[in-house]
Formats: C-alpha cells, sequence, structure tokens
C-alpha cells in the first residue's frame, strides 16, 4: 500500500520551509495543502487540535506537529536516505541544542524588527546580531553546522534566509556585513536544490510583510 503524506503548511513560514527541504532531501513524494491562516481549514483543527498551527505532517492519517518534531519523525520514518540528525549521540545533542536555540531566539526577534519602531527596534537589532554571532561561532569554518554534511541545524536555520531581507531593511543593517561566514553558510546551501526549490523568494516575502505593516497599522 503506498504511503500518504500530506504537508499543511504556509508557504512563507520559515518552520514549514525546513519540513520541505527535509522531504526534499529524502526524496518523500506528499500532497502540499496551502492553509489560509486567518480562516483555518477543518482539517489542520483536526490535526492539530492543540496549537492549531502549521506546519503539520499527516502520515498514513496520523499527524505530526512542530517543525522540529517533524523534521526528527522524518529522519527516523525515512532513515536510509540523507540522514539529518548525526549518528553520533553526542554530535546529535549538540544539533538538537542549535535547532533548539533557533527556534528560541531567532523568530520573536526577527519578527521585533519589522513589527516595533525606535528603542524596541534598536534593542531587537542588538539581539538579533548577537544571536547570528554566536550561531556563526557555532559554524566556525566548517561547510556545515555539523561538518562536511548538510544537516539537521542547518534545515533548521537556512529557511531564516528567505526572511533576511525584511530584517535587514527594517533593521537598517547587513548581515553580510556582520557575518560574513554565516551568508556564506547560506549560499553554500542554496546550491542544493531541496534547499533553493524549498525557500520563498525574500522580495515577494517583504512585499507580504510590507501589507501586513499596513494592516496592523505599523506604517
Amino acid at each position: 500500500m503506498a504511503e500518504e503524506v500530506i504537508l499543511l503548511d504556509s508557504l512563507i513560514s520559515m518552520f514549514g520551509m525546513r519540513v520541505r527541504i527535509a522531504l526534499a532531501e529524502k526524496g518523500i513524494n506528499y500532497e502540499y495543502r496551502e492553509e489560509d491562516l486567518r480562516n483555518k481549514s477543518p482539517l489542520l483543527l483536526k490535526m492539530n487540535p492543540v496549537h492549531k498551527k502549521i506546519p503539520v505532517l499527516v502520515h498514513n492519517g496520523k499527524p505530526v506537529c512542530e517543525s522540529l518534531i517533524i523534521l526528527q519523525y522524518i529522519d527516523e520514518v525515512w532513515p536510509d536516505k540523507s540522514p539529518l540528525l548525526p549518528s553520533d549521540p553526542y554530535q546529535r545533542a549538540q544539533a538538537r541544542f542549535w535547532a533548539d536555540f533557533v527556534d528560541k531566539k531567532l523568530y520573536d526577534i526577527g519578527r521585533k524588527l519589522w513589527t516595533t519602531k525606535g528603542e524596541e527596534r534598536e534593542a531587537a537589532k542588538k539581539e538579533f546580531l548577537e544571536t547570528l554571532r554566536l550561531l556563526e561561532a557555532a559554524l566556525g569554518d566548517k561547510p556545515y553546522f555539523g561538518g562536511d554534511r548538510f544537516g539537521f541545524v542547518d534545515v533548521a536555520l537556512v529557511p531564516f534566509a528567505s526572511w533576511f531581507y525584511v530584517y535587514e531593511t527594517f533593521g537598517n543593517f547587513s548581515i553580510e556585513a556582520e557575518c560574513p561566514k554565516l551568508i556564506a553558510w547560506v549560499k553554500r546551501c542554496k546550491q542544493k536544490e531541496s534547499v533553493s526549490k524549498s525557500l520563498v523568494d525574500e522580495k515577494k516575502i517583504y512585499e507580504l510583510v510590507c501589507d501586513l505593516r499596513k494592516k496592523f497599522g505599523i506604517e
């Protein structure tokens, strides 16, 4: 019997992009369903009744929620191709640590860069760049966060690159000037088809964010 894999997602979500990259890395065929987050589908509400958020991976009728958990699930269910997590327990723990760090820091700080003004935005800018510098230090001189292989932390972090233009424009700074190794890593990741086809054009995200700012009365 053929496996049924459905992804409930939103195109511009960096969390959804993670799952798309992982599925592409594994070569998994799936059905993509775009969710209107202002009018959530009955399926989304049924499959994620706790948080009512995307992404949700529905595998043979069973839902898996929260993007980092989905990545680990994908890695465990389809272990034979392009493993995301390293086999060494310590390295695996380190990968989970940095992916968790990305989740706890980048999204909220990045959001402040385009939803706030004045001193609050300046504080967010400072914290955002400090966070990126910590990530750049963790990357070091390695091609990818786990070493020579594209893996878990890379998948967790690289979707944020689609939002870098938004952060830079409203925060008035250059990530490449502040963290050149990190931008070199982004370019390296984008050479992979699984990444380039899963990320959304940064100018498209900028246009959508501008629309959101008008809607929220931030202008």
